[in-house]
C-alpha cells in the first residue's frame, strides 16, 4: 500500500460506518509514521482497521471494502475490519501514535502505532510474514532493540511462553 491508499480507506471507512476516529494496526500502519516507508515494508495490499469508538462496526468495513469486495476489485487494495484485540500493543502506545489525517481522508482520522509499538505487536504475533516485516524494518535501520525490549515488557495479557519467545527473537533481528 501507499499512504494515499490508506487515506482512501479511511475516507471509505468513515462513509460506511458514520465514524471519524479509527485505529490502524498491522504492517501498513507504518505509513502513519513513515509516509514514504521502504518498499520492503509495504508489500501488503490491506490495512487492518477498526472504528475507535465503535469497534463493532468493523464488520461493516470488512463487508463493504474488505477482501473480495468490489472496492478491492476496483482499487487493488482493501481494509480488514478487525477488533481492538487483534494487535497486542505496549502500554501507553496511544501517547506515541501518529495520526493520518488530511484533505484526502474526508475528515476521518487514523491512529497508527509508532514503529516500535507496531514491531512489538508483530513480534508477539510471530507469523512468518511478521518476521519478514521485522527483518525489513531492522535492515532499514528503523528499529532499536532496547526500545523494543522495554516496550515488550509493558504488554499485558500475553502468555509467558509467547513473551519468552518474543524476547529471544529480538536479537535475531536487531543484533
Amino acid at each position: 500500500m501507499k499512504r494515499h491508499e490508506v487515506e482512501h480507506v479511511l475516507r471509505a471507512a468513515a462513509a460506511i460506518t458514520d465514524e471519524t476516529e479509527f485505529v490502524l494496526v498491522g504492517s501498513q500502519a507504518v505509513l502513519g509514521q513513515f509516509p514514504d516507508a521502504p518498499p520492503a515494508l509495504l508489500t501488503s495490499n490491506e490495512i487492518d482497521i477498526f472504528p475507535e469508538h465503535a469497534p463493532d462496526k468493523a464488520d461493516l468495513i470488512d463487508g463493504a471494502i474488505g477482501a473480495g469486495s468490489l472496492f478491492q476489485d476496483r482499487f487493488g487494495y482493501h481494509a480488514d475490519g478487525v477488533g481492538p484485540e487483534t494487535a497486542k500493543l505496549p502500554a501507553a502506545w496511544r501517547s506515541r501514535a501518529f495520526v493520518v489525517v488530511g484533505p484526502n481522508t474526508g475528515g476521518a482520522r487514523g491512529l497508527c502505532p509508532e514503529i516500535h509499538d507496531l514491531a512489538v505487536s508483530k513480534l508477539l504475533a510471530g507469523r512468518e510474514k511478521d518476521r519478514d516485516w521485522l527483518a525489513a524494518a531492522a535492515d532499514a535501520g528503523l528499529l532499536d532493540g532496547d526500545t523494543m525490549r522495554r516496550r515488550l515488557d509493558t504488554v499485558e495479557g500475553v502468555e509467558h511462553a509467547v513473551m519468552t519467545t518474543a524476547r529471544r527473537r529480538i536479537p535475531a533481528w536487531i543484533g
